[in-house]
């Protein structure tokens, strides 16, 4: 009996324990929640075909239109400068940069005028005797002859045999001579050829200065030229003479510049041409980058979107009946953040912002605002 009675007790603990087990594994189950369809909120515009004008945005550094590099032809001592030969320093047109002291070829260029004088004045008698309607000519020309300054032209004459008998006694060449040394002598002094500053200075005044040595450079800061590469499929659309807005990085503060020039020749690595606008302000300074605005042409029955709204490069989306759609649109050019497209027919409903993941056929909700202030946008144009 004891043994038939633990026999029952241990099945009726199995028997129990295998039920327990069962309720404890249905109660762990647990129910999917039914997932809600969620409903993306999205911007419209509702598209009105116009003329939209081309800008191409290009930019570049500011560089002096009038520009010096100041290179010594002769040799000698820096002796002097108008003002302290240093770099910003300014200078007013006609005032001496550079005075290269001179004073042995000076001595060099008087003793030629000297021979070049004594030799007319020897033969004075001859021109007397033989040509006596000469004389007077010659004898003005010694009696005028200043040792100080520059070197006037020989008298004219419509004698020949005057004029072989000068040249046969080598006026002409001594005459030649000393006016090549006065051209060498100018070199010894080199001048501002219009206002400007200095904005390099590689020479102090006692530096010993070679031929061929580069002593500075000199530009003038009234008007300075920008150089921008343009591509190619606009260059003939430029003008000379277009006036081209200019604006500093910041945005703060804009110029008004002029197409100058245009390159005839394409760069074949870029397929860009170079064009030149001309600017004139109190603010620039040479090496000043600035960002320009092109106005190339207009192109009609287009819009202007955000390149992020394009798809596959030539696709949008459109919005029917709260459902995405596609359709195919032909770029016309694109900047860096926008692009001008045709083909998207007035009234159209397109997204005015992109949404991730989007898709054709998705559910999506208009908001409202942005229908109505396109549509209130549309009927002010």
């Amino acid at each position: 009996m004891r043994k038939a009675l633990l026999s029952v007790i241990g099945v009726l603990i199995i028997l129990a324990a295998c039920v327990g087990a069962y309720f404890l594994i249905e109660s762990n189950t647990k129910v999917k929640p039914k997932v809600a369809k969620v409903v993306k909120t999205v911007f419209v515009d509702t598209v009105k075909n116009a003329t939209v004008p081309i800008t191409i945005p290009a930019n570049g550094n500011l560089i002096a239109k009038n520009r010096l590099e100041l290179y010594s032809e002769v040799q000698g001592v820096f002796e002097s400068s108008t003002n302290d030969f240093k770099a910003g320093q300014p200078y007013k047109k006609g005032q001496l940069l550079i005075r290269i002291n001179a004073n042995e070829y000076y001595a060099s260029v008087q003793a030629a005028k000297s021979d070049l004088y004594n030799l007319i004045t020897s033969l004075m008698p001859d021109l007397r005797l033989d040509y006596p309607e000469a004389f007077p000519i010659w004898n003005t020309y010694l009696q005028n002859f200043d040792m100080n300054k520059d070197m006037a032209a020989l008298p004219d004459s419509t004698d020949e045999k005057v004029n072989y008998f000068i040249t046969g006694r080598g006026v002409q060449s001594a005459f030649y001579n000393v006016k090549n040394l006065e051209q060498r002598l100018s070199k010894y002094r080199i001048y501002a050829p219009y206002n400007g500053i200095l904005t390099e200075s590689l020479v102090n005044k006692g530096t010993l200065v070679r031929p061929g040595q580069k002593l500075g450079e000199f530009i003038d800061t009234s008007v300075y030229e920008l150089e921008l590469a343009i591509s190619s499929n606009f260059s003939d659309l430029l003008q000379i003479g277009e006036k081209v807005e200019l604006n500093t990085l910041n945005k703060q503060t804009s110029f008004t510049g002029v197409v100058s020039r245009v390159n005839g020749r394409i760069d074949q690595a870029t397929q860009t041409v170079t064009v030149f606008v001309q600017v004139k302000g109190d603010n620039l300074k040479e090496g000043m980058f600035l960002e320009a605005q092109l106005d190339a042409k207009e192109v009609s029955d287009a819009i202007k979107i955000s390149r992020k709204l394009l798809v596959d490069q030539s696709e949008i989306f459109v919005i029917k009946d709260s459902i995405l759609d596609i359709i195919q649109v032909e770029p016309v050019y694109f900047s860096p953040k926008d692009v001008i497209v045709k083909g998207v027919p007035d009234d159209t409903v397109i997204l005015a912002k992109s949404i991730p993941g989007a898709y054709a056929g998705m559910l999506v909700k208009v908001n409202e605002e942005s229908l109505e202030n396109s549509q209130e946008q549309q009927t002010a144009q």
